[in-house]
C-alpha cells in the first residue's frame, strides 16, 4: 500500500499543471484570460528525483515537449504569449491594466520544509535547504503554522548582492525575488503559477535586502477585486500585519534576533513593486550575459539568446539523468509539529 501511495503521489506532482487547467475551468474568469491560462500552463512538467524529505531530492523542469530547463533562467519573467522553439516572447500579456508574472511555487502554504531553487546546481532545481547539515524547516512561532502563504520566485530576477539599494541602504540577497501568493489555492512544490502584484515589503536580512513581492495568483475568485495593496487590507484583513510579524520572528527559534525592515515595515504599492522587479530582470540579464560576476551562481540555461552559458538538450538531459531515481519519502523529523511561543 505505502508503494502504491508513493506512486500516486507522485503522478499527482507530476500532473498538477493539468488540475491547474480544470481549476482555471470553474473559476468564471473571462475567456480572455482562461485562454491565457490555459497557453501557459501546459508548458512546465516537473521531474522528481531522490527521495522526498532527504539530502539528494531535487524537483527538475522540463517542458511539455520534455527538454529540461532552468527554472531560475528559462521560465520567462513576464507571461506573454506562447514561446517560439522555447523561446520566450517579448510582450508581456496584461489581465486588464496589470502586468502578470510568472511565479515558481517553492513551498505551499502550511508547509514547514524550506524549499528553494539551488541557484549555485546545475539547472537550477528546487530543493531543500541545508543548514549545518541538517534539512532546514521553518519553525511554527504561534499562531502560524509553516508559511502563511505560497511561496516562491519569480524566474528570470537576481537581487545583485554587489548592488546597494538606495531607498534600503543593503545589497541584493543573491537570490531570485521571493513572493508571497495570498490566493486561497494551496499549490505544489514547482508548480508554474501566474500572479498580478499588489506590493512590497522590504525585510532587511543581517544587513542585506530582501525584497518580498506581494501578489495573488490570477486564477483566485477575489483577484479582479484585488488591484492594490490597500485592496488586501479591506478583503484580507490581518493578512499583511500577519506578513510583517512572520518574517519578523520566524528566525527567533533558531537563536537569532527578530529581522528588521526598511520603511518601517510599512508596504509600498504595486508600482513600487513593479519598478523593483523590472531592476531585479535587468541584474538577472546581466548575469546571465556573464557582464557582472555571480560567483556560485550556476547560469546553465537553453534558451536565453546569447547567453554564454547555454547548454545543449542533451547536456541537460545527463544532468537530470545523473540524479538519483525518485524514491520512498523519509518520514518528517517530530520537531516539524512542535509549537513555539514567543513573548510579546
Amino acid at each position: 500500500m505505502r508503494i502504491m501511495r508513493l506512486l500516486l503521489n507522485s503522478c499527482f506532482r507530476l500532473s498538477t499543471t493539468y488540475v491547474g487547467l480544470q481549476t482555471s475551468l470553474k473559476t468564471g474568469f473571462s475567456s480572455q484570460i482562461l485562454s491565457l491560462h490555459l497557453r501557459k500552463m501546459v508548458h512546465y512538467k516537473m521531474e522528481e528525483r531522490g527521495k522526498p524529505n532527504t539530502l539528494d531530492y531535487r524537483i527538475y523542469f522540463k517542458t511539455s515537449e520534455g527538454k529540461y530547463i532552468s527554472p531560475f533562467h528559462d521560465i520567462p519573467l513576464f507571461a506573454g504569449d506562447d514561446q517560439e522553439n522555447d523561446v520566450p516572447t517579448k510582450k508581456a500579456k496584461k489581465n486588464g491594466n496589470e502586468i502578470v508574472f510568472n511565479m515558481v511555487v517553492e513551498i505551499p502554504r502550511w508547509t514547514n520544509a524550506k524549499m528553494e531553487i539551488a541557484t549555485k546546481d546545475p539547472l537550477n532545481p528546487i530543493k531543500q535547504d541545508v543548514k549545518k547539515g541538517k534539512l532546514r524547516y521553518v519553525a511554527n512561532v504561534f499562531p502560524h503554522k509553516g508559511y502563511i502563504w505560497n511561496y516562491g520566485a519569480l524566474p528570470q530576477t537576481w537581487e545583485d548582492p554587489s548592488h546597494k539599494d538606495n531607498d534600503t541602504k543593503g545589497c541584493g540577497d543573491n537570490d531570485p525575488i521571493d513572493v508571497c501568493d495570498i490566493g486561497s489555492k494551496v499549490c505544489s512544490p514547482g508548480e508554474v503559477i501566474q500572479v498580478k502584484v499588489l506590493g512590497i515589503l522590504a525585510m532587511i536580512d543581517e544587513g542585506e535586502t530582501d525584497w518580498k513581492i506581494i501578489a495573488i495568483n490570477v486564477e483566485d475568485k477575489d483577484a479582479p477585486n484585488i488591484n492594490r495593496i490597500d485592496d488586501v487590507r479591506k478583503l484580507r484583513p490581518g493578512y499583511l500585519e500577519s506578513t510583517v510579524d512572520w518574517f519578523k520572528k520566524y528566525k527567533v527559534p533558531d537563536g537569532k534576533p527578530e529581522n528588521q525592515f526598511a520603511f518601517n515595515g510599512e508596504f509600498k504599492d504595486k508600482d513600487f513593486a513593479v519598478e523593483v522587479i523590472k531592476s531585479t530582470h535587468q541584474f538577472w540579464k546581466a548575469l546571465t550575459q556573464k557582464q557582472t560576476d555571480g560567483g556560485a551562481i550556476n547560469c546553465k540555461n537553453v534558451s536565453v539568446c546569447k547567453s554564454p552559458f547555454q547548454c545543449s538538450e542533451e547536456e541537460a538531459c545527463s544532468i537530470v539523468q545523473s540524479a538519483p531515481t525518485f524514491g520512498i519519502s523519509d518520514a518528517l523529523p517530530e520537531e516539524v509539529d512542535k509549537w513555539y511561543f514567543l513573548p510579546k
